[in-house]
């Protein structure tokens, strides 16, 4: 006679004691799977005594086996004597087994005694299964009357033990299914936890954000009083007056390289085999490249140095050009338009640095101080944005999480339970 699972869910759908739909709320859920385990503990202690009581005579029946092979001769003086000693040590081997490891099966009253039993018997069955396997020649030959008694006894004996393991082992699944239904319903609370905190946290970045919002609309409109003012007109004004003031140092610039490019080349010569100072050196380089940046006052007598230097070299030959008359002639026209240079460089600076100061004197401070105020606090309304978009997509990825969790929950309830649960979440 079997005993199992299915013969046990089969019973309960004959009679229907339990209906086959229901709907239950996510909170019922622990309670009923304590349910559900406790009936399949039950009901695994009663499957596996059931199959132990079917077992037990099996064991006695065992040892009367051996008694009665202990008190038989089995005719060992009709045979050669060699045989007979293989023959008698042979049947006390199987003897001695049966005495020592054949004992009475242990009571069943919880799922740890059932584990003990299965134990028990798993180790009766493979010391005698291991002796008669080593021993089977002399019982099937010299004992056979008994060899059918064993081989029908051990086989029933093996397939109520194979029994015993399977109604175990489901057990054991369940045991598993409860421990994952729990954890999901753990996580589930976690989750639920995660997004009341989340809320929260999108409430209080919202109120910030908007607070944020007015902040800034304050001080636009703080912004736009003062630049609606005459004062940041004039201001305006005088900004574009310096913009286009700047555009004479183009001029400038203009003018004085289309003179030092009249004699680059002596000049780019001179700078490759001088050996001069190093602020001359500096001014040379400068001469050659953006001449500019070094006509001033200071600089004037270190120029006049080089540039007569540079006549020097051409007229004695060290520096060679195509047309020495042109080049001493250029040389000298450019140290004549000198002075008008530096003073035009300098008359321009002058007057960039008064327009800047009076630019400065007409800057508002006040405007200053509201446009970087305007600059942090427009930066803190992107980032007070993004952590809502944050804490949003946290929130709709636990939305999207808990429903598949429930979804797991009613499909590992339906693994072990006829009832189709539907799990209702509040």
């Amino acid at each position: 006679m079997v005993f199992g699972w299915g013969k046990k869910k089969q019973e309960e759908k004959v009679v229907e004691e339990i209906p086959q739909s229901k709907d239950v709320s996510l909170d019922d859920v622990e309670k009923i799977v304590d349910d559900l385990k406790k009936l399949r503990e039950s009901q695994t202690v009663s499957e596996v005594k059931h199959l132990r009581n079917s077992t037990a005579p099996l064991i006695e029946d065992l040892i009367k086996i051996g008694n009665m092979l202990e008190k038989d001769t089995l005719n060992v003086d009709d045979i050669d004597k060699h045989l007979a000693v293989i023959v008698v040590r042979g049947k006390k081997q199987v003897i001695d087994v049966i005495k020592r490891g054949v004992v009475s099966l242990p009571d069943v009253s919880s799922i740890e005694s059932a584990k003990k039993l299965d134990n028990s018997l798993n180790q009766i069955l493979k010391k005698v299964g291991d002796v008669l396997g080593r021993q089977t020649r002399v019982i099937h030959i010299f004992a056979k009357k008994y060899a059918n008694q064993l081989k029908d006894n051990l086989e029933v004996m093996n397939q109520n033990r194979s029994n015993i393991h399977d109604v175990l082992q489901n057990f054991e699944n369940t045991e598993s299914t409860s421990s994952e239904i729990i954890n999901a319903l753990k996580k589930i609370e976690t989750l639920k936890s995660k997004k009341i905190e989340k809320d929260q946290k999108i409430i209080n970045t919202n109120n910030e954000l908007e607070s944020t919002k007015e902040q800034l609309s304050s001080l636009e409109k703080n912004i736009d009083e003062i630049k609606s003012s005459d004062e940041y007109k004039k201001y305006l004004e005088s900004k574009k007056s310096l913009e286009l003031f700047e555009n004479e140092k183009a001029k400038i610039k203009n003018e004085i390289n289309s003179q030092f490019t009249k004699i680059s080349r002596p000049l780019g010569r001179y700078e490759y085999t001088s050996s001069l100072e190093k602020d001359q050196k500096n001014i040379l380089t400068k001469l050659v490249e953006n001449p500019f940046d070094v006509l001033t006052s200071e600089n004037k007598d270190s120029i006049i140095v080089i540039l007569e230097n540079v006549r020097k070299n051409v007229t004695s030959g060290s520096i060679s050009v195509k047309d020495v008359e042109k080049t001493l002639s250029q040389i000298t026209e450019t140290v004549e338009t000198l002075d008008g240079f530096i003073s035009q460089v300098s008359t321009y600076f002058q007057k960039h640095q008064k327009m800047s100061n009076d630019l400065d004197s007409l800057r508002s401070e006040k405007l200053t101080s509201l446009e970087s105020e305007f600059a942090k606090t427009s930066d803190s309304k992107n980032d007070l944005e993004l952590k809502s978009e944050t804490f949003q997509g946290e929130i709709d990825e636990i939305d999207t999480s808990i429903p598949q969790l429930v979804t797991e929950i009613e499909k590992k309830l339906r693994s072990f339970s006829n009832t189709k649960y539907t799990v209702l979440m509040s």
